[in-house]
């Protein structure tokens, strides 16, 4: 268990001295977030916009509703808390607040001193060291700012909605929203590798988001199999199901539990995560002089190459259309109309004498 009172962890972990959060964050959070930072002033105006959502009050209501945690008070939570805090190199420890709540959640929240909460349904579902990956995830999120900038946007959304009446402003409304919910779920997924460099742990990270898909019953749950899991929704069948994920994953904040283990797991088998662990790692030095320019590269890289790679049938079907393909159109009619027609190849375009 962690020693609360001591300055390091109790487990042998890697520490990771002036890190940049840009050493986690997926590259499609990391050029929006490298954009915003390097806005003169932002964060001042950040602050003013923010009066309109009363981080005091809300401070307020977890101090008189939830459990703080100390070292008198849920203390092991209290000592993982310190534990990411000091891997990451975290000055300020974030408070941390345990909600009486079945359900199973954890958020980061704040502006000037982003604080962490967790349900009690999260507590009493995860093992320590479960528990230990979660919080550091949401250490992650304070420290890359996720709270700030999703207060901003959701002011901006707020202020949009009420020039709704504007024409096709339900149109770039809905735009909006999409784009917002597209970078979250992708500051999920960099929180999560935040949540692994906290804990080192990678079977910890994993069975953690599968016990948030399949609950507390670990007896009959192999991660493993999840992974297979994963890997038989990315395949998904054929283009219909391709389009029904994607309808499934647009309203959606957080990507889904067996997408994130696997993009996880093939993080830390990456050389990046091995550089990290060896020490070699964006510095916060060097933050200011971060290319907006080699950012955004970087993010359009990273989804073309996921096009690449993708094994999901309606990627497929955009590869073609960035191929030119001849067959897209031979595959949306056997795709949608139960196979080729009769007479033609299949995949392939109609007989010339057909009329």
């Amino acid at each position: 268990m962690t020693d609360t009172t001591a300055n390091t962890p109790s487990r042998r972990r890697t520490r990771f001295p002036e890190i940049s959060t840009r050493a986690w964050e997926h590259p499609a959070d990391r050029s929006a977030l490298v954009a915003l930072r390097r806005l003169s002033g932002f964060d001042e105006v950040l602050k003013k916009l923010a009066g309109l959502v009363s981080e005091r009050a809300i401070r307020l209501m977890f101090l008189a509703t939830a459990v703080k945690a100390s070292e008198r008070q849920f203390p092991e939570l209290h000592g993982m808390v310190r534990d990411a805090a000091y891997v990451l190199d975290l000055e300020q420890v974030p408070d941390l607040y345990v909600t009486q709540d079945p359900s199973v959640n954890a958020f980061t929240i704040g502006i000037d001193t982003p604080i962490i909460v967790v349900t009690s349904g999260l507590v009493e579902l995860l093992d320590e060291e479960e528990l230990r990956s979660v919080i550091g995830h949401e250490v992650g999120h304070a420290m890359s700012g996720h709270a700030v900038y999703r207060t901003m946007l959701m002011i901006l959304t707020n202020i949009a909605t009420r020039i709704a009446w504007v024409p096709l402003g339900n149109l770039a409304i809905t735009a909006l929203v999409t784009a917002l919910k597209e970078w979250f779920r992708k500051a999920e997924l960099s929180s999560d590798r935040a949540g692994l460099l906290a804990g080192q742990d990678l079977q910890a990270s994993m069975r953690a988001l599968m016990k948030l898909a399949g609950g507390h019953n670990l007896a009959e749950m192999n991660v493993d199999a999840f992974l297979e899991q994963a890997e038989e929704y990315e395949k998904a069948g054929d283009l219909r199901d391709g389009v029904l994920k994607l309808l499934q994953l647009l309203p959606q904040t957080h990507p889904f539990a067996v997408v994130r283990v696997a993009q996880l797991k093939k993080w830390a088998e990456s050389d990046e995560y091995r550089s990290i662990m060896a020490g070699a790692y964006p510095r916060r030095s060097d933050d200011p002089d971060t290319s907006v320019g080699e950012q955004w590269k970087a993010a359009a890289e990273h989804y073309t190459t996921s096009v690449k790679e993708s094994k999901d049938p309606l990627m497929g079907l955009l590869r073609d259309v960035a191929g030119g393909a001849a067959t897209v159109g031979g595959k949306l009619r056997d795709t949608f109309t139960g196979g080729p027609r009769a007479g033609a190849s299949p995949g392939g375009p109609k007989d010339r004498d057909e009329s």
